[in-house]
């Protein structure tokens, strides 16, 4: 029997597309998915990874399965972008910014030197923010983030925001959906840690440098 034909959870739209690719292709549709997540941003993971869990729990695959495939994913579809970052890099990037109007190629400098220090933080918190979370693979490559140190980080992020959903996905089984309302609270949460991880990073700083 389908996956799509048992349940009462909301099954159309991107559900819909999401539930017949985990049917059709088991554990790897749930990995291509989330691949084409990171690709495209408009897609949720915050829907794809529930659902996941909740294919799992139908056995369709197991849950390792569900979370194994989900990461690779994860990961191919941040290498992909961090690929596109590295090809364009930073040259490219200087010369596009320094035609365009208000922009400043001093403020380029400031953000790629902020990423240099501070990349492993974002890459792996920036696995758990919707947007972000594609668009930090760019600036990765640009600056020429080592590929296993970039791959290192995005598995952890990613390890640890799948597997919140996956398994909620899998414990709540027909109420997969019911997670979705809580995966904004979360994102809030990461980056307010994030927010008090800088600013105290800064307030550090600026204390050295008055003792010095």
């Amino acid at each position: 029997m389908s996956i799509e034909d048992l349940g009462t959870a909301p099954t159309d739209g991107l559900a819909g597309w999401a539930l017949d690719l985990m049917d059709r292709l088991g554990g790897i549709g749930a990995g291509l998915a989330i691949a084409l997540e990171n690709v495209f941003p408009p897609l949720p993971s915050e829907v794809i990874l529930p659902l996941a869990g909740f294919a799992a729990s139908l056995g369709s695959f197991t849950l390792f399965g569900a979370l194994f495939w989900t990461t690779l994913g994860s990961i191919v579809g941040a290498l992909g972008l961090y690929s596109l970052g590295r090809w364009v890099g930073e040259a490219r990037i200087r010369r596009a910014v320094d035609r365009l109007p208000l922009v400043e190629v001093d403020d380029l400098d400031r953000t790629t030197e902020w990423f240099r220090r501070h990349g492993r933080k974002a890459v792996f918190f920036g696995r758990m923010v919707p947007i972000f979370r594609s668009l930090i693979s760019i600036p990765a490559g640009v600056t020429r983030m080592p590929i296993w140190q970039f791959a290192a980080f995005t598995t952890a992020g990613s390890l640890v925001w799948n597997s919140i959903f996956v398994i909620a996905g899998y414990q709540l089984g027909e109420n997969w959906y019911r997670v979705e309302p809580y995966a904004e609270t979360l994102q809030y949460i990461v980056i307010a840690v994030v927010a008090v991880a800088v600013l105290w990073a800064v307030v550090r700083r600026m204390r050295s440098r008055m003792q010095a």
